[in-house]
């Protein structure tokens, strides 16, 4: 057996864990520069705020509802979901992160157990431990567990945990009343395909011909034809596959026009994604940076820039990147132009140890030893209380917009929650 804990509403319950007088209310977050919906709780749902609206779009709905409105707080989210993680790893020793507000579990180790009982337990102490409702789905494969937990937060009648039946008829049953756009893996599109050809549900393709899958579309949809019968074909990964690029980009709070700007702002991205990578104890091979303007803004003009630059031997070195960075900000840049996203990305990613060049003179132990001092200050002190002068000193327009941001309460000391006395 597999399960898969799903957070409900994640974004919105890491909110109403701090504020508990927003229970019951809607709640939103937005999108980096609070521009679109991209969580809701449930009240903001039965209000018809749509995920991924624009929030201009929103703002009568927000008044008439009395909308609590958040701006995205990656921080504290990713702390909750570590927490949501560690208290799961409680019960069940085999996980696999699949996102930040999912985790399937592997409870074969643990067939001795009933699955059932054991995943309500596991909801009830998740929310005891870190305020976050979750969701179960207990089934035979991955596929099946991801459509039980559907079930799970759907059907009311199931309390947040939903087995998958063990018998045919009952199994046949539930599988019949999922769409197949539902289905984990298909989507819209393959949705669409499908329902031209007749399939309708999820018991209809995992009683389509696998060869006839397979010859229609891929592998992919013939293994998850073969996971709706029970079959297993994606076992539990344990260990997440080693990422082949880092991407640190953001739109600008203001259209940036003025080089400095620019050149603060691509310095950052490179800082921070070199600092990412180190975390991660890889090494890049090139560097990227691409500038673009807003192209939904017909009336001003458009450009899309950007150049690519080898490191040869591979670095996570910040001195190194951004000074490659820099040359190729310059390179890109073209004055006149109203800039709204810009970014970099670390490509040619290794990990493990690094292979050196033929003419390389670079002095590796000394770099490692700088920039693991420089990672232990930021870590101990704050992100960003060692920097390169190249990011800039005070804050500037082209920074992303949070005017609704809740406090980071669990990783910075200032802004621990104080409770009233």
């Amino acid at each position: 057996m597999y399960a898969l804990a799903d957070c409900n509403n994640f974004y919105a319950s890491c909110e109403r864990v701090f504020e508990p007088r927003l229970e019951g209310r809607p709640v939103v977050v937005l999108s980096n520069n609070d521009g679109c919906v991209v969580a809701r709780s449930q009240e903001a749902k039965d209000a018809g705020i749509g995920m991924g609206e624009p929030a201009f779009k929103c703002r009568d709905r927000f008044d008439r509802y009395q909308v609590v409105v958040r701006s995205s707080n990656y921080t504290l989210y990713d702390d909750m979901s570590r927490r949501v993680v560690r208290s799961i790893l409680e019960f069940v020793p085999d996980v696999e992160i699949y996102s930040i507000d999912e985790v399937f579990l592997d409870l074969r180790p643990l067939d001795h157990l009933d699955a059932e009982s054991l995943c309500r337990t596991i909801r009830d102490r998740v929310k005891q431990w870190t305020g976050i409702p979750i969701s179960i789905g207990i089934a035979p494969t991955k596929t099946l567990a991801k459509l039980a937990n559907r079930i799970a937060k759907k059907d009311p009648t199931a309390q947040g945990v939903f087995q998958l039946p063990e018998a045919e008829p009952d199994r046949a049953l539930t599988l019949d009343s999922v769409d197949v756009g539902d289905v984990w893996g298909v989507g819209s599109r393959w949705g669409a395909k499908l329902r031209g050809l007749g399939i309708r549900s999820a018991l209809d393709l995992a009683r389509m011909p696998t060869d006839d899958l397979r010859k229609r579309f891929n592998v992919v949809a013939q293994r998850t034809a073969l996971e709706l019968r029970g079959l297993v074909c994606q076992e539990l990964e344990d260990v997440a596959p080693p990422r082949k690029t880092l991407v640190r980009s953001r739109s600008f709070g203001d259209m940036v026009t003025d080089f400095e700007q620019m050149s603060e702002a691509i310095a950052n991205h490179a800082v921070r994604a070199a600092e990412k990578l180190r975390h991660e104890g890889g090494s890049a091979g090139q560097v990227s940076v691409f500038l673009s303007t807003n192209r939904f803004r017909d009336d001003l003009p458009q450009y899309h820039g950007g150049g690519t630059a080898a490191f040869l031997p591979a670095t996570a070195s910040t001195p190194i990147i951004l000074r490659e960075a820099m040359r190729l900000t310059r390179f890109a840049w073209r004055q006149g132009f109203h800039y709204k996203k810009a970014g970099v990305m670390l490509g040619d990613l290794s990990f493990g140890e690094i292979q050196g060049g033929l003419f390389d003179t670079r002095d590796h132990p000394r770099d490692g030893r700088l920039m693991a001092a420089l990672d232990k200050v930021n870590r101990k002190m704050g992100a960003g209380t060692l920097r390169p002068a190249a990011t800039g000193v005070t804050p500037k327009g082209w920074r992303m917009k949070r005017e609704h941001c809740s406090p980071k309460y669990t990783t910075c000391w200032r802004e621990l929650p104080r409770a009233q006395t």
